[in-house]
């Protein structure tokens, strides 16, 4: 099984030579990211970290106090210096006397611009008083997994006491600002000789004078938590003991590959979703224990987990005792409507009169016993980072329930945070989704010019990407690049022959698993030949043809029965090639397979209609530059042919067309972004001819 998260003491990495020459920004940076490198510390883009340094003020050239404190929606593992606030203390002490009470509270944001220092555009965060109001110069704030299972047990603060004495403080539950804040400064006047206090159900604050020994305070006090559970819960069964054992490896992908698209499809309507599976150990023992619903019920604690995976899982009916894969997709509708008028239910109970309208009712986290958990978001890193959230629950509920009684947030308090009106605002401050945003898409021959070229555009349009080819180099040098770029979660790879029947469908599943479905499917695999007719041979006419019609076929094939399991259309483009229309001499076999995809495009533009299902053609020719099939004898081949050299052949082709311009990998790409884009929803069955003008190619 693969490995979990949970377990082991988290080591002391602060490094104190390399730390003595760093200022005490740098040391807060520092500590950030050692401290957000491991997520039992804290999950992504949660908690954050502080610093109180003494600078000249840019105007006076006086020495004042400024806050250092992480910024609105950054995340302490992999921020940079850019990413703090930065916030005169005394005007942040003067914010005191504007403030007009509990009921105001949220008001006081808008008054942190004006404490800014230095003209920093980096935005503050809520947190910021949490910070500024502890008389200490360095403070931490984190959500470790063996803590927040203290702060989320139902005697949180006698456990507390327990585990830690008076080191350590515990306070109530109070909603992240302004008036936590000064619950938090007034805690630490009154307990002097305190380094940190648990806050219940959201997580742990340390304190102290020092970078270094602020550091070491927390992981102490996450260190102790842990090592307090493990000999409370030495012995006992987690979640009140298995009763659904985990299914093999093999098996359990098998299934999330079936269960993934029918999802999708069913929570896609009012925009894209891209899912991520997750069977790591903890999930595994956890959606099979016998306390899984009970607890899953009770929804997340920690306010940072619960506004990413909702107010609670959904658990799939599916019995891996019995698993019957066809009956969970028939029930899986009635499941998801269910869970969608519970969502509606807790809206309309918990709503304000000022509540924002009620966002996608739709479930976050399923939960398959036997299987693992599948999350859904607008993209990929937030798909996964979904899931580390409820990994994160999963950690906290086991030890809290092994010591004392789970709770999660009260429903009430956890609709506050979840329609808070602050939230709604950074939510409307995002930007627009580009063109794209979760869509999937699998590119066959991803591997070469064009193919690479067209991923890259669909990348930089907001997709989430396959790359399919039969070259294990090529691909993994083609990844490496665009992972960089748009990063390793929206970019996967896969081995196929577009010939096998079992590679392709494969390929699919292995998509599904690893986004959740498909919407554009691109045939680009290809190869090319020539040679006079009384030359081919049976064997490169077969070749031809099982590749660049029989493998267009079966990509189709199988792209259709996913499409229509997930039901909210799709498209597929053929690139082809001016050859489909205007014959050439001495390439007899690759001209007629070219034209048999053009007419298998049409074809299948007639069946896919009905179901949203559009099925286009773009035509190159003579994209030399970046691709494959011109790199071996079909370059010497058409070399010959036209009586040129290898250097003359581009200039040939381009002189020849009617633009005289080259064409390039990009300006295929684009033609592909155009029928992959909704500016094409209304077009099927089409031709676009990218040859830069060829007169025996054109269609009418």
């Amino acid at each position: 099984m693969p490995e979990d998260t949970a377990g082991g003491m988290i080591a002391n990495n602060w490094d104190s030579a390399k730390a003595q020459s760093m200022s005490e920004p740098e040391k807060l940076l520092y500590r950030s990211n050692l401290l957000g490198s491991d997520k039992r510390v804290t999950n992504y883009g949660g908690g954050n970290t502080s610093a109180k340094v003494m600078q000249p003020d840019p105007l006076t050239g006086e020495e004042v106090e400024v806050l250092w404190v992480k910024g609105s929606g950054g995340d302490i593992g992999s921020m940079d210096m850019a990413g703090f606030s930065t916030l005169y203390m005394d005007k942040l002490r003067a914010l005191k006397g504007a403030y007009r009470g509990l009921e105001h509270e949220d008001e006081m944001v808008g008054y942190l611009p004006h404490c800014t220092f230095n003209l920093n555009p980096r935005a503050a965060s809520i947190d910021t008083p949490l910070h500024a109001y502890v008389p200490k110069k360095h403070v931490d704030h984190v959500h470790p997994d063996a803590v927040i299972a203290i702060a989320a047990s139902e005697d949180s603060r006698e456990l507390t006491q327990k585990i830690y004495g008076d080191a350590i403080g515990w306070l109530p539950w109070k909603r992240p600002g302004y008036e936590l804040g000064l619950w938090l400064e007034k805690f630490c006047k009154e307990n002097p000789e305190a380094k940190g206090v648990v806050l219940e159900s959201h997580g742990l604050f340390t304190w102290a004078d020092d970078a270094e020994e602020c550091y070491k305070l927390t992981l102490d006090a996450i260190n102790r938590a842990i090592e307090w559970f493990a000999s409370e819960t030495a012995g006992k069964a987690a979640f009140g003991g298995e009763v659904q054992a985990p299914l093999p490896a093999d098996e359990r992908r098998q299934i999330a590959s079936s269960l993934m698209p029918a999802i999708r499809g069913m929570i896609s309507e009012d925009g894209y979703k891209v899912g991520h599976f997750d069977d790591q150990n903890a999930v595994l023992q956890f959606v099979g224990a016998k306390d899984m619903e009970r607890l899953a019920a009770l929804g997340t604690s920690c306010p940072d987990h619960f506004l990413r995976t909702k107010i609670r899982p959904l658990v799939v009916d599916f019995d891996p005792a019995n698993p019957d894969v066809d009956g969970t997709l028939e029930r899986l509708k009635g499941m998801v409507e269910t869970y969608r008028a519970d969502y509606a239910a807790y809206y309309e109970r918990c709503k304000h009169d000022d509540s924002p309208a009620m966002r996608d009712p739709n479930a976050v986290v399923y939960l398959v016993p036997g299987v693992g958990m599948i999350t859904f978001a607008k993209d990929k890193a937030t798909a996964r980072i979904s899931g580390e959230f409820y990994v994160n629950a999963i950690n906290v509920m086991r030890n809290s329930d092994a010591v004392s009684t789970y709770q999660g947030l009260p429903e009430q308090e956890a609709f506050d945070i979840e329609y808070w009106l602050l939230e709604e605002a950074k939510l409307q401050r995002m930007p627009k989704p580009k063109s794209l945003a979760g869509r999937i898409a699998i590119v066959t021959g991803g591997a070469g010019g064009i193919g690479a070229a067209t991923a890259e555009k669909y990348l930089s349009e907001g997709a989430s990407v396959v790359l399919a080819d039969i070259d294990a180099d090529a691909l993994a040098a083609t990844k490496e690049t665009l992972a960089k770029r748009y990063s390793a979660d929206v970019v996967s790879t896969v081995e196929m022959n577009v010939t096998r029947e079992d590679a392709v469908a494969d390929a699919y599943a292995e998509m599904a698993v690893r986004f959740g479905g498909v919407d554009i499917v691109v045939s680009n695999a290809g190869i090319a030949s020539s040679a006079k007719v009384e030359d081919t041979t049976l064997e490169l006419w077969d070749k031809n043809m099982s590749i660049l019609s029989t493998g267009y076929f079966l990509v189709s094939r199988e792209a259709f029965r996913m499409l229509k399991k997930q039901g909210i259309g799709g498209s597929i483009v053929f690139v082809a090639s001016k050859n489909g229309l205007a014959a050439s001499p001495g390439a007899s076999a690759y001209c007629t397979a070219k034209a048999s995809e053009i007419h298998l495009a049409r074809c299948l533009a007639l069946e896919g209609a009905p179901e949203g299902i559009r099925v286009n053609t773009v035509n190159p020719d003579a994209v030399l530059r970046g691709s494959k099939i011109w790199s071996g004898e079909w370059l010497d081949q058409r070399a010959s042919t036209y009586g040129t050299d290898k250097e003359g052949l581009e200039e040939m082709y381009r002189e020849r067309s009617l633009l005289k311009r080259s064409v390039l990998p990009e300006d295929i790409a684009a033609a592909c972004y155009f029928f992959a884009s909704d500016e094409s929803a209304k077009s099927t069955g089409n031709i676009v001819n990218v040859d830069a003008g060829n007169v025996q190619a054109f269609t009418r």
